[in-house]
Formats: C-alpha cells, sequence, structure tokens
C-alpha cells in the first residue's frame, strides 16, 4: 500500500489536479486524490473502532486542503499505521464473501484499493488507459487482486454481472498458472478457484498476465485476450462496477 500510495501521488501531480482521469471519465485528479484520501481515513477509523466517520466532510477536506498531495500521503501514512497497530484478533467489520480476519482483510483491500486508483492517476498523467507496460505492480500482488475481486466482489448479490443463459467463464494468468471458474447465469457468479473439473471448454477464457488482467478486470485497461464469447467481455466491462458505499 505505500508503494501505491507514493505512485499514486507521484503520477497525480505529474498529470495536475485539473486532469481529466481517462479510467473515470467523470473525476478530474482532484476528485481521486479526494476521494481516495477520504477512503483511506474511513478505512483507519473502522479498523480503530471509531464509529461515525464523516466520508463527506472528509472529501471536502481533500478538495480544499492547501497541499492535497500532502493530504494524500497523510491518510496513507495514518492508515498503514493504524494495520500496524491493530492486533492480529481486532474486531472490526468487513464485507466481502470469503474474507480473512479483519487485519488482514483491511490490509489486503486498501492495498488494491490504492493500486487500482493509482491507475486511475497514472491514466490522468499519460492522458489514456494505462498498458500493463507502463504499470510497476508486481505480479504475486496482481494475482491477489484477481482473486478478490473474483471471490469477493463478484459473487456479491449487489454486482449486476448475470446472463439469460447459464455460461462458464475460464480467467487463466499465464505467469503465475493462477486461475478461476466463473458459473454466470441469473443468479449471483459463483466462483471457483482453479479449472473447473466439467469436461466441456468454458463459454469463454480471458486469459493474459497477472498484471494485465488485474487492470482489466478491474475495468482500467484492455489487455485481455478472449477465447469464445466475446459478449461475456463486453457484459463483464458494463456490470462489473466497484463503488464506494
Amino acid at each position: 500500500m505505500a508503494a501505491s500510495g507514493a505512485a499514486l501521488r507521484d503520477a497525480a501531480e505529474r498529470a495536475g489536479l485539473g486532469a481529466r482521469v481517462p479510467t473515470c471519465p467523470e473525476w478530474t485528479v482532484a476528485d481521486l486524490v479526494a476521494h481516495q484520501g477520504m477512503v483511506h481515513r474511513w478505512a483507519a477509523s473502522t479498523l480503530r473502532g471509531e464509529s461515525g466517520h464523516d466520508t463527506e466532510r472528509s472529501y471536502a477536506e481533500g478538495l480544499a486542503a492547501p497541499d492535497p498531495f500532502a493530504w494524500l500521503s497523510a491518510g496513507v501514512d495514518d492508515l498503514i499505521g493504524a494495520l500496524r497497530a491493530a492486533p492480529d484478533d481486532v474486531e472490526a467489520p468487513v464485507f466481502l464473501k470469503d474474507a480473512p480476519r479483519p487485519r488482514l482483510f483491511w490490509a489486503r483491500r486498501q492495498a488494491h484499493e490504492t493500486t487500482v486508483h493509482s491507475l486511475d492517476a497514472l491514466s490522468a498523467a499519460l492522458g489514456r488507459r494505462p498498458l500493463a507496460s507502463d504499470a510497476s505492480i508486481p505480479r504475486a500482488l496482481a494475482a491477489d487482486g484477481i482473486d478478490e475481486l473474483l471471490r469477493g466482489f463478484v459473487p456479491r448479490r449487489k454486482c449486476e454481472l448475470r446472463t439469460s443463459e447459464s455460461r462458464t467463464l475460464l480467467v487463466r494468468a499465464e505467469d503465475t498458472e493462477h486461475a478461476w471458474s466463473l458459473r454466470i447465469s441469473q443468479e449471483p457468479v459463483v466462483t471457483e478457484v482453479g479449472a473447473a473439473a466439467d469436461p466441456q471448454a468454458p463459454d469463454a477464457a480471458f486469459g493474459g498476465t497477472a498484471v494485465q488482467l488485474y487492470i482489466a478486470l478491474w475495468n482500467r485497461g484492455d489487455e485481455v485476450a478472449v477465447d469464445g464469447l466475446p459478449e461475456l467481455l463486453e457484459q463483464w466491462r458494463d456490470q462489473v462496477r466497484i463503488n464506494f458505499g
């Protein structure tokens, strides 16, 4: 998270506060920085057991900060401090399926929160959606972030990924040998780790390096090879949206 926080700040400073964010077209860099700093402060407050963190006030504070980039870094430091201070058995809420214990959950969730938003800042600095070669993301972190997305977020009932006919999707990271099998239907998605035991070929397969898939599946880039039904990728882009709140 520290590395991704530094990468986010660096790219945001290079882009400038008024730059548009291609991966989040409704945002400027100022909006991105305020959002990310707000989330860091909310997460730290949650981990410390403080109730009622005012996210709207925190967001407004980020927009009005004399130095928004320093304000962003202060939030990163505060969250890392909260994570380090929390005992392994700390009690705190979690909100994903198959979540690890709270301390590990919040460390993992905020590492990926910050990494994904560092890609948004990078897109603003580049003026386009990023490629895997543009980003400095360790492939082990990328594989873990794909796992969190596919096993934590996508199976939630609030995720809108649905098909009228049952479909199977294989996601395979070519450089780490990680794989996930998804069953998509009119019900919430069911995700299994590994290739499905079903002898029939999946209806579609998404392939690429772990970093390429991480960027593409979080809807920040386009480097994904599709074998099978191309409309499943189109549905993914339209229906898999992870929003705060």
